[in-house]
């Protein structure tokens, strides 16, 4: 039954001229029905007169939905006809005016209705009285029109409330659809800030290592191996991670793909093997914890992570500096971290140097509700601070 209703409201929509034909031949069967049944005695004979003006009457109604006032002048007016000038088979109901009278009240305006109500009272007054001029009548007669008049004006509330769900349920929809894109969008932008602190990272400590290799050879062969197994660490490293973001791409890209294995993102933990390999490359890399250090939540340890990789990348890449200072500090709502080198200082943040970078470094902060600012430090060189918020909950988890 529900595809039925579904089908019907469909054609309704689509070749509404299909219903209104079938209704139109629906009224035309019923008041065929006198003309074709056995009559009393007594009785005059039907003719094909009459027949045809009730016909008359009732084609009218295929266009009721384009022209509704003016099918229901031209219902009233063959009635008025067959009332007045043939004396056929009279019919239970005015089928076809009480149709197009509901079409005006589902379709017209106020005044509109208005006006055809008391055209419409008074020519069913006019009617009863050339009829049988009876208060039964009358009465049965008004309380048809009325009926009629009220289902057009529920049918019309329906219909008003149907297009305002089905406008709510569009407008969610594209809520939705927006929602989901700027979700995505944000993915991408998250997914390409670890692709650049991975890579920029990598690549920038294997240039060092590869740049300081030669010159370690001729001057102190031991360290050219440790540059080596730095650049083979960092390499590993970085393929390590580039696999894991991988894999969980294609889990949640593909539907058969393999589970990626799941690997906690690097934290606070692993900041000593980070600083270790900046080392190896001939950086003077100091770390330092204040307050009473405690596991913070997964994102914030990973951000804290990503932050230091970035500072020293660009420390790295553009600072020229021969010493960095890390720094953590663990406070009651969050924490604290900063960079600083004794280098070029901000001079080296120009078009080519670590610009990227520091936006990456502020967008991370403002996503745990925090700030990143960055600039020449206290004793020159250059300084990147930032600060965490963890909220009441993550304290201390």
């Amino acid at each position: 039954m529900g595809f039925r209703q579904l089908g019907f409201r469909r054609v309704g929509r689509e070749r509404p001229w299909v219903l209104d034909l079938g209704l139109t031949v629906l009224v035309q069967l019923a008041v065929t029905m006198p003309f074709v049944l056995p009559r009393e005695a007594g009785l005059p004979p039907v003719t094909w007169g009459a027949y045809a003006l009730t016909s008359l009457g009732v084609a009218p109604l295929v266009w009721r939905r384009r022209w509704p006032v003016a099918v229901l002048v031209a219902v009233l007016a063959a009635g008025g006809v067959y009332r007045l000038a043939l004396d056929g088979p009279g019919q239970p109901l005015p089928y076809a005016g009480l149709i197009a009278f509901y079409t005006v009240a589902l379709q017209c305006a106020a005044r509109v209705r208005a006006a055809v109500g008391g055209l419409t009272v008074v020519v069913l007054a006019l009617s009863v009285y050339w009829n049988t001029g009876t208060a039964r009548e009358l009465f049965f007669t008004g309380f048809c029109a009325a009926a009629a008049y009220v289902l057009g004006r529920l049918q019309f509330t329906r219909h008003a409330y149907t297009a305002a769900v089905e406008e709510r349920a569009a407008q969610l929809e594209r809520a939705n659809r927006i929602e989901a894109e700027q979700a995505a969008a944000r993915e991408r932008a998250r997914i390409a800030r670890e692709m650049h602190d991975i890579l920029s990272h990598a690549v920038s400590i294997m240039i060092v290592q590869a740049e300081a290799g030669p010159v370690a050879v001729r001057r102190a062969p031991e360290r050219a191996e440790a540059a080596f197994d730095a650049i083979a660490e960092t390499g590993r490293d970085a393929m390590a991670q580039l696999r894991r973001m991988l894999g969980v791409l294609r889990e949640e890209g593909a539907g058969g793909a393999v589970p990626a294995p799941r690997e906690p993102q690097p934290g606070v933990a692993v900041l000593p093997g980070l600083l270790e390999r900046v080392r190896l490359g001939g950086l003077d890399v100091v770390y330092e914890e204040r307050g009473a250090a405690r596991p913070l939540p997964a994102a914030v340890d990973t951000t804290v992570y990503r932050i230091v990789q970035e500072a020293l990348t660009n420390v790295v890449k553009h600072a020229s500096a021969r010493r960095v200072v890390v720094a953590l500090g663990f406070e009651a709502d969050g924490v604290s971290l900063t960079v600083t080198d004794d280098g070029r200082g901000p001079a080296g943040e120009g078009p080519g140097g670590g610009r990227h970078g520091l936006i990456g470094i502020r967008e991370r902060a403002a996503a745990h509700g925090g700030t990143a600012v960055a600039g020449r430090g206290p004793s020159g060189g250059f300084r990147v601070a930032v600060r965490l918020v963890t909220s009441p909950l993550e304290v201390g988890s």
